[in-house]
């Protein structure tokens, strides 16, 4: 059965357009071809006239064009006054476009984070928020408790860009009937289950607390460079991407950008600490233990991890 999708550009860089345009197995358009999905409009990849666009919109809202999936790219933009003209489409709020749709689609999809959380402009002026949540605090621009025509609430699927085959994967499970298990962010835990230090090849490192001052070494970037991996639910260290790489494994601190808060308010490549004790533990790791594994870590740690040597 065909299904439509309309993907609306809000306040956002373009990234995660340009992510679902470099997936490879399937490219985007060998996925919209399996899916049988009709793209009604994408910034990037529709070429008609804007008064076609609005024939499109009209035909949405008013139910004579069925919408299936309304994905939204980029924050909500409120601002000023609540009035939402600081980001417009034919001189009117995009936040009154983006009620409209919502309220007619069967599923409504935030990718990137700042259409999950606000992202970069959700504690300035601009009044950015989520779809459904800002930042951490559940409401958002549609409200709590929305969901949509299907019953579900908007799915969202952060990352600064999300990645392309999360993208894809998720579109896949929706047309095809697949259930999502969500977690209290309304997050996918297919992709999202996992911290992105699982599956990092500095683990061993981490366990050592053999730490690095600078990027581009091979030892752990958490106890000094600010990396959030142990503290992070993403998939990096699991969807590589151009299937060969994560920041990690080139030597650079996760930046935590598929979390709620991001970005974060105090400086990154920097871990805060108090004597030495990050303020930040890995996740499930309470004080007490890692103060007491540390010390232990430390001294039991290989001569060939040491002088930076991976085991053969």
């Amino acid at each position: 059965m065909s299904r439509t999708l309309y993907w609306l550009q809000g306040g956002a860089c373009g990234g995660d357009s340009m992510s679902l345009l470099n997936i490879e197995s399937p490219n985007v358009v060998d996925l919209l071809g399996y899916l049988d999905v009709e793209v009604l409009w994408h910034p990037s990849l529709s070429n008609g006239t804007s008064s076609h666009h609005k024939s499109i919109i009209d035909a949405i809202v008013n139910g004579t064009q069925p919408l299936d999936v309304l994905c939204l790219e980029g924050s909500v933009i409120r601002g000023p006054g609540g009035t939402g003209m600081y980001d417009t489409r034919e001189k009117e709020s995009k936040k009154d476009l983006i009620a409209a749709l919502a309220g007619k689609a069967q599923f409504v999809v935030a990718i990137g984070t700042c259409a999950c959380f606000g992202g970069i402009g959700a504690d300035g002026e601009i009044e950015a928020t989520g779809a459904m949540f800002t930042k951490t605090k559940k409401g958002g621009f549609l409200g709590e408790n929305f969901v949509a025509a299907s019953g579900t609430p908007v799915i969202n699927l952060p990352g600064c860009p999300c990645h392309g085959d999360v993208i894809s994967g998720a579109l896949t499970a929706l047309c095809t009937g697949t259930p999502l298990t969500l977690d209290e962010y309304n997050v996918p835990l297919q992709w999202y289950g996992l911290l992105v230090h699982q599956g990092c090849v500095r683990n061993e490192y981490h366990e050592y607390l053999i730490e690095e001052e600078h990027f581009g070494e091979k030892g752990c970037l958490f106890f000094h460079l600010g990396c959030r991996g142990p503290i992070t639910y993403g998939p990096c260290n699991k969807l590589l991407w151009n299937r060969r790489s994560s920041k990690t494994r080139v030597g650079v601190p996760c930046v935590g950008c598929t979390s709620p808060d991001f970005p974060q308010s105090h400086p990154f490549f920097r871990t805060r600490n108090i004597a030495g004790i990050p303020l930040e533990l890995p996740d499930g790791v309470d004080r007490a233990h890692y103060m007491a594994y540390k010390a232990m870590a430390a001294a039991a740690a290989p001569e060939r991890l040491k002088k930076r040597e991976t085991e053969v």
